[in-house]
């Protein structure tokens, strides 16, 4: 048993006065009957809940699951409570898609139904990461060309990720081509922001156009009263409501309060994401072909600098080639200690040189001005990252660092640095004295709210928690089937006894399946084996974009999916599509993860469980993702199948269980293969 006190079960009718819980029923009634749908009582707790947290400055966690319509469980109550109270509130979610539908079509819905009480109507802002917009100045001829390769990853501070924007998006034009279609429709665009061009570009073509916060010429940047970013942050400042993504979270919690404005309420959607996500915004790595790349940046403008950065990259280059994968416990090995000493100071020798006064003077001057800010902030990065190597983060147990090796051709070898621990900055930065609502259908690992509140700084106990029921009847609508004769699933590939499983399973629902696999050579492995024994179309993660694969796969429903982590977590497939979830093994994290394993060696040194409190709390969100990809509506109906046995016979079983949706259980595959027939068969021909 946990020694950490128990949260507070919110009761949000005994807090908050009647006249206010009344307000936001009969508002939450208006929105609903706008939509044309019913009333819920699940959402209607969940709102009294948000408002009351709201109210009184409390932390609310709140698990509501698919179909309760939270969304509009806490879009309504926090208009009424940041209007009324003048305080503003950001409300952030970790995927685009849920992005657009809270800005597109929540919020505006929420906030015409609450227009008439209200003294005046809500205002509502959109805010991302500053390369998410295009840069006038840079299109204009502001700053050089980029290289082939970005300095340093900035994919992570948005939900514009790689799923959401793959590398292929554009490849039917050319890198000249998409240029120019991105300067057009600059001219066209009130928002700027890349996700608003339709069809989009790629990552390689949105560098040419955009800018991050440190390369941006500010002030001085002769098109500062057109600046896009610029522009979405004194919208920001003026709302109510400001909609952002979690990365943008990651960056207030990692030092950088000024990205977001001033709040008072935070709501967090998505919430079992957040840990992840502001773990990878804090996250940053070194290579040699960085160092190289800024040093040819800076011989235009510091030679003598620039030589001594491009000397320390060869030096880093050789130190790295002979330095074995894994990670540095407590210190960096001599050699490349040494070697990210030289960097470090050689990268500060640039920004040196680089004055402030003469980014200024440069800034009307062709790209003078941006050349000297891009070199300067680039160099700046890199000794930041020096700085942080070189720091007692490492020793202290705050950082977590390793080498690896790059997994495809040409990809260099890494010094990569994550924070061991983000509990910390996210309840300082974030929740600290202020109201603050976090919810996913996903936050009762084990069935307690213990591990996800300790994961965001609350495992004291010092929050509300409300579990608000389902629509579903999860006990009617699906079966949990764990394949407890299988064998325990091993290295050397999918055992053909899994493989014949599969097979059955699949021939017994029709198709109509969404394979879950823990690798991407399990996925593939197992879509080969069944296109050699099935009749069905079988697609596979990797051979098109993510959203062309889910049409597919919903169009037909004979059709199987085969994927990895983010069919886990993004993907939604209501309907008779998908009556068959495959889970291959427990998604435990690699045992060799270095952030996953360090986390586990201090929870061992502090008494606990590691295994327990990361490994099997990790897999069980991921199983619980998983397992929710099922039932998506009142209609749906299928089974769940997990094939590994591990979940009936280890003493871990019932912890990765209790994590799932109330599914009726059962290990008889004999009675499975029925039930799938039978919903096959009641299917129109």
């Amino acid at each position: 048993m946990s020694d950490v006190p128990s949260p507070e079960v919110a009761q949000p009718d005994d807090v908050l006065p009647l006249g206010e819980l009344e307000d936001v029923d009969e508002v939450l009634d208006a929105v609903v009957a706008r939509m044309g749908g019913a009333r819920r009582d699940g959402q209607h707790e969940m709102a009294r809940a948000v408002a009351s947290a709201l109210q009184h400055g409390e932390r609310l966690m709140v698990q509501a699951g698919t179909g309760t319509g939270k969304s509009l469980a806490y879009l309504v109550p926090t208009l009424l409570h940041t209007v009324r109270s003048g305080e503003r509130a950001v409300v952030s979610t970790a995927t685009l898609a849920l992005q657009r539908q809270v800005i597109g079509h929540d919020l505006p819905l929420v906030a015409d139904v609450v227009a008439d009480r209200l003294p005046r109507e809500p205002s509502v802002a959109l805010l991302k990461g500053w390369h998410n917009y295009v840069c006038k100045h840079k299109i204009a001829g502001g700053y050089p060309a980029e290289e082939d390769a970005a300095l340093f990853d900035v994919a992570a501070a948005a939900p514009s990720a790689a799923e959401e924007h793959p590398a292929g998006a554009g490849r039917e034009d050319s890198l000249g081509a998409q240029v120019v279609r991105v300067r057009a429709w600059a001219e066209e665009t009130a928002t700027g922001d890349r996700d608003d061009m339709v069809p989009g570009v790629s990552d390689r073509a949105w560098r040419q156009v955009s800018v991050t916060a440190m390369e941006c010429l500010g002030p001085t940047c002769p098109l500062r009263s057109e600046c896009f970013p610029e522009a979405a942050r004194q919208a920001a400042r003026a709302a109510d409501v400001v909609v952002t993504n979690h990365a943008m979270l990651g960056i207030a919690a990692s030092g950088s309060p000024g990205a977001l404005p001033e709040f008072d309420v935070l709501v967090v959607d998505e919430a079992h994401e957040l840990p992840a996500r502001v773990t990878a915004q804090a996250s940053v790595d070194l290579t040699a072909p960085a160092v190289e790349r800024v040093a040819r940046l800076a011989r235009r403008h510091a030679a003598d600098a620039a030589q001594a950065l491009e000397d320390a990259g060869s030096v880093l280059r050789t130190v790295l080639t002979e330095t074995p994968e894994g990670r540095w416990a407590d210190a960096l090995p001599p050699e490349v200690e040494g070697a990210v000493r030289a960097v470090g100071d050689a990268a500060r020798q640039v920004v040196s040189a680089i004055k402030q006064d003469s980014v200024k003077a440069g800034a009307s001057q062709g790209d003078a001005g941006g050349a000297l800010v891009q070199t300067r902030s680039a160099a700046l990065v890199l000794f930041e990252i020096a700085d942080r190597l070189l720091s007692n983060r490492l020793k202290n147990r705050q950082d977590v660092v390793w080498c690896s090796r790059g997994s495809g051709p040409g990809e260099p070898t890494r010094i990569n640095v994550a924070p061991l621990d983000v509990a910390g900055p996210i309840a300082n930065a974030l929740l600290a004295d202020r109201g603050a609502v976090l919810t996913s259908a996903t936050l009762t690992l084990g069935g307690t709210f213990d591990a996800t509140a300790a994961a965001v700084g609350l495992g004291g106990g010092d929050y509300r928690a409300s579990e608000v029921p389902s629509p579903f009847d999860y006990g009617k609508q699906g079966i949990l089937y764990v394949a407890r004769h299988l064998p325990p699933p091993g290295r050397d590939g999918t055992d053909p006894r899994v493989l014949d499983e599969i097979a059955e399973l699949i021939e017994a629902a029709g198709g109509r399946t969404l394979g879950l696999f823990s690798s991407r050579r399990g996925a593939t492995a197992a879509a080969e084996a069944m296109r050699e024994r099935l009749d069905v179309p079988v697609l596979v993660q990797g051979e098109d974009s993510i959203a062309s694969l889910v049409r597919e796969f919903t169009a037909d429903p004979a059709a199987c999916l085969f994927g990895t982590l983010s069919l886990w977590q993004g993907v939604d497939v209501p309907g008779d599509a998908c009556q068959l979830v495959l889970i291959d093994r427990i998604p435990f994290p690699r045992p060799d993860d270095p952030v996953m394993s360090a986390r586990a060696e201090v929870v061992a040194q502090r008494g606990g469980n590691g295994f327990m409190a990361v490994s099997a709390t990790h897999a069980a969100l991921l199983l619980a993702q998983g397992a929710g990809r099922l039932i998506r509506r009142v209609q749906d109906r299928g089974v769940v199948a997990i094939l590994d046995p591990r979940v009936a016979k280890a003493r871990y079983g019932s912890f990765l269980t209790r994590s799932l949706p109330p599914l009726w259980p059962t290990t008889d595959p004999a009675v499975v293969r029925a039930a799938l027939r039978r919903l096959r068969d009641e299917q129109p021909t």
